[in-house]
């Protein structure tokens, strides 16, 4: 759990550069992408949800952002995404700046949930990962190489693997 703000951001620069890296991998066709037919939800279905749930939890802890509304393209779900997360970012330095103390403060995540304005945060921070391995499975399906996250992907580690061999 965060005891200071910047331990959040820092986790929180972290975790949106990673993933940045996966929404600027997707294409237009990709978006399509279902689940499976029993569960049609698609890969822009999860990437805009990632998109606007930055907005969504800051309303939580009383820092209001507006919740981008879903396009259409690729290039407009992960510049959504950036300009949330950048103003997700400002938004926090400039309400809280100087008060680590906020982070402490009780609140009931959606209605329902007892938590702290940090655990909230904790909890932006986990679901954004939650789906971005939803998407990197989704991008698989679709084709597509998906971005190594916290490590070399399937591509990456064959690269390091002939690399290697040549030397």
């Amino acid at each position: 759990m965060y005891a200071a703000i910047e331990q959040f951001l820092n986790d929180w620069k972290q975790e949106a550069e990673l993933t940045l890296e996966v929404l600027d991998k997707l294409t237009d066709a990709s978006l399509n992408q279902a689940v499976s037919e029993a569960q049609p939800r698609t890969l822009g279905d999860i990437a805009w949800h990632i998109t606007q749930s930055v907005s969504v939890f800051f309303s939580q802890i009383g820092l209001e952002q507006e919740i981008p509304s879903p396009e259409g393209s690729a290039a407009a779900i992960a510049e959504a995404y950036r300009r949330s997360s950048e103003s997700a970012i400002t938004e926090l330095r400039n309400k809280w700046a100087g008060q680590d103390e906020k982070l402490q403060e009780p609140v009931k995540l959606f209605g329902f949930i007892e938590t702290t304005n940090a655990g909230v945060l904790n909890t932006l921070v986990r679901h954004q990962i939650h789906h971005r391995g939803q998407l990197t499975i989704l991008m698989r399906q679709a084709g597509l190489a998906a971005p190594g996250v916290y490590g070399p992907n399937e591509e990456e580690t064959a690269a390091m693997s002939a690399a290697r061999e040549q030397s």
